[in-house]
């Protein structure tokens, strides 16, 4: 496990502890309170990592948007990394990839009923929520846990089964952006992308290497993959029947590999064509994408990720035959070691004793109590005096 995915560049090391420093100097800021961290009258629900690097914060953001939006008012603030705009932008009909980002672009396009917002300035954007009429019960931020200016009720810390961080070092040497103590700051930490095969050794491992307080709770989660769904106007096709197909990854995305190594034994061959993070596609990435998808043989189809397909949709060039075999496929996430309902209930019981509404008949209560008391005391001294 330890290593697993991590490469160490141990020469960037002295520019590793001058980054670091500088890092530490902010945080420590932030415990003195030079720099100030805001804290909100409403719930707010912190996801983030502290990698460089996909740790799957959009399933799991998504993950949350599912479980309270039934029966409260949810709001999704991000910064819209990679937009093509500035400032606070409340997503709406007309809203595209480039005008608020693809993550944002994703949920917004998955639960219309659902208000997602983008904003660099996080207390800005939570203050415009509620001054556009959104008026949130919850607020999810995604890519959040080092943007300390706003003090979540809930803290959540993904961190990535195949490069832990309590093995990774700062950057440039590693992927950390900033040092693993940072993990103190979490309420819940998760561990992404892990096998479904773990063993109870496995967990346990884990769990000490990560040194955890006893007021933090660990949880362990898997991806699951949803049915191809075409972006353009292709056939339907089953997951079951990629056996029969050489199959073009074609991804955008940071990591990779997890769905390489998920997707190959399912597939009769794999072939990866691989991106930067959140890549906007030019001519010549469409030539590229037409080009290799021509020399491959045999029945065959592309397979690319729901965030790349948000930069797709729209893009000018792609050939026919990519248009009518090129499918998204969804990831959800799902809690091992039957964690789900103990992760249901902590956060279900959070937002709805910190909603406004909670909040509210807590305060008139109070007030009733108040003015009973006064009333009370009043009457008795009415009637002492008439005695």
């Amino acid at each position: 496990m330890e290593g697993d995915f991590i490469k160490i560049n141990k020469s960037l090391r002295p520019l590793s502890w001058v980054y670091g420093l500088i890092v530490k100097a902010r945080n420590m800021m932030f415990e003195m309170g030079i720099l100030k961290s805001r804290a909100f009258d409403m719930p707010v629900i912190s996801v983030g990592n502290i990698t460089v690097g996909g740790s799957g914060k959009t399933p799991h953001v998504e993950y949350l948007i599912r479980l309270l939006m039934k029966d409260m008012r949810v709001a999704v603030l991000s910064r819209g990394y990679k937009r093509k705009s500035k400032g606070f932008i409340l997503a709406d009909a007309n809203s595209t990839a480039r005008t608020i980002g693809d993550e944002p672009y994703q949920m917004k396009r998955k639960f219309k009923e659902v208000a997602v917002a983008v904003d660099k300035n996080r207390c800005h954007g939570i203050d415009m929520l509620s001054e556009c009429g959104v008026n949130p019960d919850v607020i999810l931020l995604d890519d959040a846990f080092q943007h300390r200016y706003v003090k979540p009720g809930i803290n959540i810390l993904l961190v990535d089964y195949h490069r832990l961080i309590i093995y990774d070092e700062m950057l440039p040497a590693g992927r950390l952006r900033e040092p693993k103590e940072g993990k103190n700051r979490a309420d819940i930490v998760i561990v992404t992308k892990c096998p479904k095969g773990m063993r109870p050794i496995d967990y346990r491992v884990i769990a000490k290497a990560m040194d955890l307080y006893p007021y933090q709770r660990l949880y362990f989660t898997t991806i699951e993959y949803g049915e191809l769904e075409p972006i353009f106007d292709g056939a339907t096709l089953k997951t079951e029947e990629l056996e029969d197909f050489n199959v073009l990854l074609l991804t955008g995305i940071a990591s990779p590999k997890q769905m390489v190594y998920d997707l190959s034994p399912q597939c009769g061959h794999l072939q990866p064509l691989t991106f930067d993070d959140h890549h906007h596609f030019n001519k010549k990435d469409v030539q590229q994408i037409n080009e290799t998808f021509a020399a491959m043989e045999g029945p065959k189809c592309i397979i690319t990720t729901e965030k790349d397909a948000t930069r797709l949709e729209g893009l000018e060039g792609l050939s026919d035959e990519v248009k009518t075999s090129i499918y998204s496929l969804p990831i959800t996430i799902k809690f091992l070691q039957e964690q789900q309902e103990s992760f249901n209930n902590y956060i279900t019981d959070y937002v709805r004793k910190n909603s406004r509404n909670s909040i509210l008949v807590k305060r008139k209560d109070e007030n009733k109590s108040k003015n009973g008391n006064r009333i009370g005391n009043r009457s008795r001294t009415i009637s002492f005096r008439n005695n």
